[in-house]
């Protein structure tokens, strides 16, 4: 008789993309997925498999929950730097205020992470880097196209300093960086490419 799982291996997922997210992969121990999950090691690691594969599971799930929708609808909004401005006063609200406030963002925080060397999550983490600056640069060739820049502003060049911005912002929310400060940095950063 075939294997009957007796938990949802997605809600289970779900938990443990919330504990790394919070407390990291290396903080945390196999026995606090245990804990939090409530589903025993032996059961985590024949679905999952080892502590690492759940990582990459856990970072792929991540990417598809809070990343690629925010990504896309940056990447469609028709306003251009209205869109821009919106996205990362949006993400400082997500890091500094609220559930995940100091959480920072997972695929940011698995930049400075031992975990960052395999090359599957190196792979993951590379994808996510060129999604984010894909959408920026998207969404500022459309400011261009309106007209929104300021003249010799590289829509291209822009997209990779600001991503950069992004994960500054994601890190530093994690130490509890004043969100007021964060958006005057943002603020600062837009208004070089700002006609």
């Amino acid at each position: 008789m075939p294997d009957i799982k007796h938990f949802d291996p997605d809600a289970a997922l779900e938990a443990v993309v919330r504990l790394f997210w919070e407390r990291g992969v290396t903080a945390t121990g196999i026995q606090e997925v245990v804990d939090r999950t409530g589903v025993s090691r032996s059961s985590l690691y024949a679905t999952f498999g080892g502590k690492q594969d759940l990582y990459l599971a856990a970072l792929r799930r991540y990417v598809e929950q809070w990343s690629r929708p925010a990504f896309a609808r940056l990447a469609a909004d028709p306003r251009g730097l209205p869109a821009v401005t919106e996205f990362f006063t949006e993400l400082i609200r997500l890091r500094c205020h609220g559930p995940y406030a100091r959480w920072g963002c997972l695929i940011a925080n698995a930049h400075t992470g031992p975990s960052s060397a395999d090359p599957a999550v190196r792979q993951l983490l590379e994808e996510h880097h060129q999604s984010l600056v894909d959408a920026l640069r998207s969404v500022l060739h459309t400011a261009a196209a309106h007209d929104q820049l300021a003249p010799g502003a590289d829509p291209d060049a822009a997209a990779g300093l600001l991503a950069l911005l992004a994960y500054g912002v994601n890190l530093r929310s994690r130490t509890g960086a004043d969100p007021v400060a964060l958006e005057a940095t943002v603020m600062g950063a837009l208004a070089l490419y700002a006609k």
